[in-house]
C-alpha cells in the first residue's frame, strides 16, 4: 500500500492506494513541521481510524508538506512519520515541490502556489529553482488565504470595513477587538486563525470592497513573485495550484491578463495529480 499526502498549514489530504487504486482517504489537521511538533503530529495521526488501521500496511509514503523547507525539517518529519508507520519508507518534500509536480509533472514551467500560504518558482522538470520568496505568513504570503484574512481583520479593527460587511463578520464569527488581538498575538497557530476567514471572502465575492481587497492582494503577489520569475524565465507556461487560485479564479485571471500573461492550468487539489504521478 502507498500513501500520498499533500499538507498545507490548515489541512492535510491523504490518499491510500493499492495496485493503483484508491482504497482509503481522509483529511487531517495540517502537518507543518514549522508549527507542529512531533508529539502533536502523532496525536493528529492517532485521531484518524483510517490511518491507525492501515499503519502497518503502508509500505511507502510520499509526503509533501508546507514548512518542510530544510533538510533538518524534512528529516524530523520523516522520523516522526516512520515512528507511526513502522514498516513504511517515507519520502518528505516541501509543498512547493508537490505543487510543481502536480502542475508540470516532468516538464518545465512556472508554478504559483495560492493556498493557505503563497509561493512561486520556476520548475525545471526536476526541482523548483531556489529563490527568496516563501517568507511565511508574517513577512510574506501575499495573495494567500491567511493574507486575505489578515487584511480583512485589519480593516475590521481599524473601522474601515463597510457597515454591511462588519455586521456579517461580527454575526458569523462573534468578533470583538480584544478577542481578535489575543488570538493573534498570544495564542498558537495564528496563521490558521487568519486562514479561517477565507470562507467569508468567498461568500462575499461580489461585494465591491472584497473585490478591491482581492485585486490588491493578487497585484502584490504578481509584483513580488510572478513577474520577477516570468522575467527570468520568459516564455515558460504559467500554472497555479491551490484553493485560493481555484476559488478566486476569475480575479486571478484578470490580474494575469492585466500583465499580458496567460495561465495554462489552475489546480485546486494537487494531491489528485500527485496520486497519478506516484502510483502509476
Amino acid at each position: 500500500m502507498i500513501a500520498v499526502v499533500y499538507s498545507g498549514s490548515r489541512t492535510a489530504f491523504w490518499k491510500l492506494t493499492q495496485n493503483g487504486q484508491v482504497v482509503a482517504h481522509c483529511n487531517t489537521a495540517g502537518i507543518n513541521p514549522c508549527f507542529v511538533d512531533p508529539k502533536t503530529i502523532l496525536q493528529i495521526l492517532n485521531k484518524k481510524i483510517v490511518l491507525v488501521n492501515n499503519a502497518e500496511n503502508i509500505k511507502k509514503i510520499y509526503f509533501f508538506a508546507a514548512g518542510a523547507t530544510s533538510p533538518d525539517r524534512k528529516e524530523e518529519l520523516a522520523d516522526t512519520l516512520s515512528s507511526f508507520f513502522r514498516y513504511s519508507k517515507v519520502v518528505v518534500e516541501n509543498d512547493l515541490f508537490g505543487a510543481a509536480k502536480a502542475a508540470c509533472y516532468d516538464k518545465p514551467g512556472i508554478v504559483g502556489m495560492l493556498g493557505s500560504g503563497s509561493h512561486c518558482a520556476y520548475f525545471d522538470g526536476k526541482k523548483p529553482e531556489k529563490n527568496n520568496f516563501g517568507l511565511g505568513y508574517i513577512l510574506g504570503d501575499e495573495g494567500s488565504s491567511n493574507y486575505f484574512g489578515k487584511m480583512l481583520l485589519k480593516s475590521f479593527l481599524s473601522k474601515k470595513l463597510p457597515k454591511d460587511l462588519e455586521t456579517k463578520l461580527v454575526r458569523n464569527y462573534n468578533l470583538e477587538r480584544p478577542q481578535v488581538l489575543e488570538r493573534i498575538y498570544n495564542k498558537p497557530q495564528a496563521n490558521i486563525f487568519l486562514t479561517s476567514f477565507f470562507d467569508f471572502i468567498t461568500q462575499n465575492i461580489k461585494h465591491e470592497f472584497i473585490i478591491k481587497l482581492i485585486d490588491e492582494g493578487f497585484e502584490k503577489y504578481f509584483q513580488l513573485y510572478v513577474l520577477p520569475t516570468v522575467e527570468k524565465h520568459p516564455g515558460e507556461e504559467l500554472h497555479f495550484v491551490g484553493k485560493v487560485a481555484a476559488e478566486l479564479e476569475e480575479r486571478l485571471q484578470l490580474t494575469a491578463q492585466k500583465h499580458q500573461l496567460m495561465i495554462k492550468t489552475i489546480i485546486k487539489e494537487p494531491i489528485l495529480n500527485l496520486l497519478k504521478h506516484y502510483t502509476n
